[in-house]
């Protein structure tokens, strides 16, 4: 039992660096908006537009990532998506043109997130450690990422500083060549093919008859497009609003920061009390958080709180997503399952980043943007609540066998 438990935590760890890694460079992203499109002319829709297809990439590959993670264990899926990111970094900097921005900010870069971030870690921290633990693993790893988020966002802006957002780009792009080495931490061992074993289509099915799949996944669809349009447009919002362009570095690592907390918290109760059931007051209380933001007057104080706030909101939604998820249907195709509920989130992580930069190229605000998220954060709340925490019949049937 010891054995199985090193193991398990071994795994946790480095599926923690990992995200940690990939998520704290990834948010950092939003800081080269200005300067590169200052740089080249552009409005602001050309720089938005690659990073939105950059999540639309990720969430359309992310099922079939996790169903190979699934099969073949998450250790071969990182390594892949390492790769794939670190290239995109490099071949960012050197972006001069639209083409080549989505290219690489958003096709590469898209690709090398799908195979390195919630689906696949979460994946195997799901099948490496028990039931009990589950939730609460899944809070830790999810919080490592924004632990990245806090820690990457001030050194990327300095980097941007010291080096220009070009070098700045490339040596993000050395940094993110760790996760390769760290991938070998990622040993889970795919659950054995057992008698009667589910089928990749069979368990499509029974998830796709479900309600409780689909309801998760519209609620997450709002999740991505709160957090990208506020991480990828927050710092030139902030700016537009007179505020030193400092602050909205400092608000995002600010999120990053208290999201270590609230991603644990979540994963902690979402061990003792109904997962749904906390999707929907964490979506209410976001909707109460951003109308307030957008309702006082501004001041450099005010944007400090919206960011701690927020971050207390920021990722909890994962683990209690995907925990329901592995509640409902097992772990045995949890990456695949977990990747098409992920899908839904980078369809409104799209919508979020590129609808930012069209409307604001377009009006001149972000005003909609915001009135938006509130009115989703309304929606997503009262999708959540009528999802019931209860495996399918077919886990019913085998524990009751068992």
């Amino acid at each position: 039992m010891n054995a199985v438990w090193r193991a398990s935590v071994w795994v946790l760890l480095g599926g923690s660096l990992i995200l940690a890694l990939s998520l704290g460079i990834r948010h950092g992203f939003g800081l080269f908006l200005p300067p590169m499109s200052a740089e080249f002319g552009w409005g602001r829709e050309v720089f938005a537009f690659a990073i939105a297809l950059q999540n639309l990439i990720w969430g359309l590959t992310q099922p079939f990532t996790g169903a190979l993670a699934d099969r073949l264990g998450a250790m071969r899926v990182v390594v892949v998506g390492g790769v794939l990111y670190g290239l995109g970094l490099l071949l960012m900097g050197f972006a001069d043109s639209p083409w080549s921005l989505s290219l690489s900010a958003g096709l590469l870069i898209g690709f090398g997130l799908s195979g390195t971030t919630f689906s696949i870690i979460l994946g195997a921290v799901g099948r490496a450690l028990p039931p009990e633990k589950r939730s609460m693993g899944m809070g830790i790893a999810a919080a490592a990422g924004s632990f990245g988020q806090f820690i990457m966002l001030p050194g990327t802006l300095g980097l941007i500083g010291w080096l220009g957002w070009s070098s700045a780009l490339i040596a993000l792009g050395l940094l993110v060549a760790l996760i390769v080495p760290l991938a070998a931490m990622l040993r889970d061992r795919p659950l054995p093919v057992q008698a009667h074993e589910q089928s990749l289509g069979e368990a499509l099915r029974e998830a796709s008859s479900h309600s409780g799949f689909w309801l998760l996944a519209l609620g997450f669809f709002v999740c991505g497009f709160q957090v990208v349009f506020i991480g990828v447009h927050l710092p030139a919002y902030l700016v537009d609003q007179h505020l030193p362009a400092q602050v909205g570095t400092t608000v995002l690592a600010l999120v990053g920061l208290f999201n270590i907390f609230g991603t644990y918290i979540a994963g902690w109760l979402g061990g003792r009390m109904s997962k749904p059931r906390l999707l929907t007051g964490l979506y209410l209380v976001r909707a109460v958080v951003i109308a307030a933001f957008i309702m006082t007057p501004l001041t450099v104080w005010s944007a400090y709180a919206f960011g701690i706030a927020m971050g207390l909101l920021w990722l909890s939604t994962v683990p209690l997503t995907n925990g329901t998820v592995a509640t409902l249907f097992g772990v045995r195709n949890l990456s695949m399952l977990g990747g098409i509920v992920f899908l839904f989130h980078q369809i409104g992580a799209f919508l979020g980043g590129w609808l930012g930069g069209y409307l604001y190229d377009h009006t001149g605000s972000y005003d909609l943007v915001w009135q938006l998220s509130i009115l989703l954060s309304l929606m997503a709340a009262a999708l959540n609540w009528p999802v019931r925490e209860r495996p399918v019949a077919r886990l019913q049937a085998a524990g009751n066998a068992a």
